[in-house]
């Protein structure tokens, strides 16, 4: 739904937003408001309003007041697990000696977060011990040990979208990398800055109380959002680069690049016939990605090659969002006067797109069979290798018989498409019987065979699907040439 630009912007955004956990530490875990005082009272009435709320505002609110009550009671039992710090000089040492090495503070930050997953809790873990007095009570000086911890968190966090983009499009793989570019880069120039406590001072200066207990949460809240929202400002006007970069880290292969938006104009909608034909070359560019996916994921199962899969994948996405596309702008154009001969092919056109979102599925499913042949290690015999090829190439075949009917309203095309449907079929029951007799006679183990049968079934099923575009040509529907 995002370019890669946007989600990078949203990713800046994001940042910003995330520093809204360490304001409601401060504000909450010192001072006049008393987390024992409002965490459970948040608890019940969010549980209440969530319970037996109606409007689905009302229950949305319940939970997050629900979210905050825990997010205070967890804050106190923090506060209460680490009091023994603040009488441990033993503890004190070591927090101090580590925040005295601001590299090693940053590297502590990140591990932190990396096995909290959330720069929020990890940050506000640090703001709780800063408390406590687990870094002295020197507080000018506390805050400079702090913030290269903070720092380290803002990379940490990192690891959270790199691993939510592990079985991801490659885009969010490079929203991925983005994000963790971001803040790596943000905390490189930063760094300088923390060596020589410039960075410290200026976050005391820059906040109007007195550095204390009570306010040492605060501060660090300071440094945090101030980081962030500076590395925004320097990242912002240099978005198309960010872009750039992280395009060449992950670059863009062949089938992401072949990728082209469903062009459906709807301001054509009152020009019935120009809409028509609009859908006409949807379908037919529809078509051919289908056609795309089918041939990348036998590829695929056949050879191995990781590649073809993923493009297989990339490629049956794209027959979905054709589907939705199609199908929507034909419902808008049903709303319009149209003559009987045009009424009468919306169907016959939902029908034919259903029938290539089809197709893009069953491509999946023999992704699926070709990503168990890899990882179990499994081997096709030299026959059924063979035999595999050959069912491809009878599928691509038929593919192109079934596009030149839709493109010239070839009725001699989409008859010799129906021939090799019925080919199709005689290939699935007399290999079926040879890879039987394969496994009989040992030739090729059970679990090779039922990869086999299954690829086998799958093709066939996508002969039928074209077999009923090929029948809609054949049954009279005219698709437009424009």
């Amino acid at each position: 739904l995002l370019t890669l630009r946007q989600s990078l912007c949203v990713v800046l955004g994001a940042n910003i937003g995330t520093t809204i956990t360490a304001w409601l530490v401060s504000i909450f875990g010192f001072g006049a408001f008393k987390i024992s005082t409002c965490a459970l009272p948040f608890v019940g009435f969010g549980f209440f309003m969530s319970l037996v709320g109606r409007a689905p505002r009302v229950r949305n609110t319940g939970t997050i007041l629900l979210g905050f009550g825990l997010l205070f009671i967890g804050i106190n039992f923090l506060q209460d697990a680490f009091a023994p710090v603040q009488n441990s000089p033993e503890a004190q040492r070591m927090l101090i000696a580590l925040s005295s090495h601001p590299l090693l503070a940053v590297l502590a930050g990140t591990l932190l977060t990396v096995l909290m997953q959330s720069s929020s809790a990890s940050i506000m873990t640090i703001q709780v011990l800063a408390l406590q007095g687990a870094f002295g009570t020197d507080w000018d000086v506390v805050l400079k040990l702090v913030i290269p911890l903070i720092l380290g968190d803002n990379i940490g966090t990192t690891i959270t979208a790199q691993l939510a983009a592990i079985r991801t499009s490659r885009n969010a793989k490079r929203t991925a990398m983005g994000h963790t570019i971001l803040n790596v880069v943000g905390v490189a120039y930063f760094l300088p800055l923390v060596f020589t406590g410039w960075f410290g001072d200026f976050v005391a200066w820059l906040t109007p109380w007195e550095l204390s207990q009570r306010t040492i949460m605060a501060d660090m809240a300071t440094a945090n959002t101030l980081f962030k929202v500076v590395n925004a400002i320097v990242f912002l006007p240099a978005i198309g680069l960010l872009e750039a970069l992280v395009t060449r880290i992950i670059p863009i292969r062949t089938f992401e690049a072949e990728e082209k938006p469903v062009v459906l104009d709807e301001r054509l909608l009152d020009t019935p016939d120009i809409a028509f034909a609009q859908v006409d070359r949807e379908l037919r560019r529809m078509a051919k990605i289908a056609r795309k996916a089918a041939r990348r994921a036998v590829a695929g199962l056949v050879t191995g090659d990781a590649v073809s899969l993923l493009a297989a994948r990339s490629k049956e996405k794209q027959t979905d969002d054709f589907q939705y596309e199609i199908t929507s702008y034909l419902s808008k154009l049903a709303r319009r006067p149209l003559s009987r001969e045009l009424s009468d092919r919306i169907p016959v056109l939902l029908h034919s797109a259903n029938d290539l979102e089809r197709i893009g599925d069953l491509a999946i499913n023999i992704v699926e069979l070709a990503e168990r042949k890899l990882s179990q290690r499994i081997l096709f015999s030299t026959q059924a290798m063979g035999e595999a090829v050959l069912v491809e190439e009878t599928l691509m075949s038929m593919f192109a018989l079934v596009l030149k009917a839709m493109k010239d309203n070839d009725k001699q095309a989409a008859e010799q498409a129906l021939g090799l449907e019925a080919q199709l079929n005689d290939m699935q029951v007399e290999l079926r019987k040879n890879h039987v007799r394969r496994m009989a006679e040992n030739e090729c183990t059970p679990e090779s065979g039922l990869i086999f049968i299954d690829l086998v079934d799958n093709v066939e099923k996508m002969g039928d699907h074209l077999t009923n575009i090929a029948q809609s040509v054949m049954g009279g529907l005219q698709w437009s040439h424009r």
